[in-house]
């Protein structure tokens, strides 16, 4: 088991789900009721296309290979996007604009009906895109 940022949550009797990479390297648990998904509209998450939960960080723990997650950070770099370093499947970040939750993708968990939700869009085009060197393609007002 992992400590740190990827410590157990600590509520009993909440259901525990798992997830895993595509491979299977990368596996993960949360725990707690997923009521709601949402998609987000930034550039990054555009080309994900994942479908998403908000975790907070004391229900999220790693269960397999954490050294194997890579990390993929853009402007601001304050969101930590992992990645499996051997599939290359997303199974979660550390959100930007919640810095104590994940954003979980729902596709990555076993045995979870992630269709059975509703499905909110996030409005993330709207970020400000602050890194200097950005891409003409990041949508966003630009802050200098």
């Amino acid at each position: 088991m992992s400590s740190g940022p990827f410590a157990p949550g600590e509520d009993a009797g909440m259901p525990i789900y798992h997830g895993s990479c595509h491979c299977g390297a990368v596996r993960f648990e949360i725990e707690g009721e997923i009521s709601e998904a949402y998609t987000c509209d930034c550039s990054l998450c555009s080309k994900k296309n994942a479908l998403m939960a908000n975790v907070h960080e004391s229900h999220l723990t790693i269960t397999a290979e954490e050294d194997a997650l890579g990390l993929y950070q853009w402007n601001a770099r304050i969101a930590r996007h992992y990645f499996c370093s051997r599939c290359g499947i997303y199974p979660f970040h550390r959100k930007r604009s919640m810095p104590d939750h994940y954003g979980v993708n729902l596709k990555c968990l076993d045995d979870f009906d992630w269709a059975a939700l509703p499905v909110r869009a996030a409005e993330g085009k709207g970020m400000p895109v602050v890194d200097p060197g950005a891409r003409d393609v990041w949508p966003g007002p630009r802050e200098t």
